[in-house]
């Protein structure tokens, strides 16, 4: 996957559009970002692993960092800093972001957390 032609980050800092070569821009929330990132922190190191992390209805985009040619750093209003967003990763959370924020709200449910 090449590099998205645009990264741009909302006035708000609640939203990225991720716009990709001959294809329509994708609207990413920062909490959709926040709690789908690709950090071991939430990922874990394997599916049994991943954490379902409550509370982030209010995070937002700190700042955006490049990582080489291939990725980038998302650094949120709450501390975290440590995924590393590949053109591919971002690419697939625009293309299939229903059914990862369905799976999200699940996961919340089943674990009586909340989003707040």
């Amino acid at each position: 996957m090449t590099a998205p032609k645009e990264l741009r980050v909302s006035k708000d800092r609640r939203t990225l559009t991720v716009t990709y070569q001959d294809h329509e821009p994708f609207d990413l929330s920062a909490e959709l970002l926040r709690v789908a990132s690709p950090s071991a922190e939430v990922q874990g190191h394997s599916p049994e692993q991943r954490v379902t992390v409550p509370g982030k209805r209010n995070v937002a985009i700190s700042k955006i960092e490049p990582v080489g040619n291939y990725a980038v750093r998302i650094v949120f209003d709450d501390g975290h800093s440590t995924g590393i967003f590949t053109w591919n990763y971002l690419h697939r959370l625009g293309h299939d972001k229903d059914a990862v924020w369905s799976d999200y709200i699940a996961s919340l449910e089943a674990k009586g957390l909340s989003r707040d």
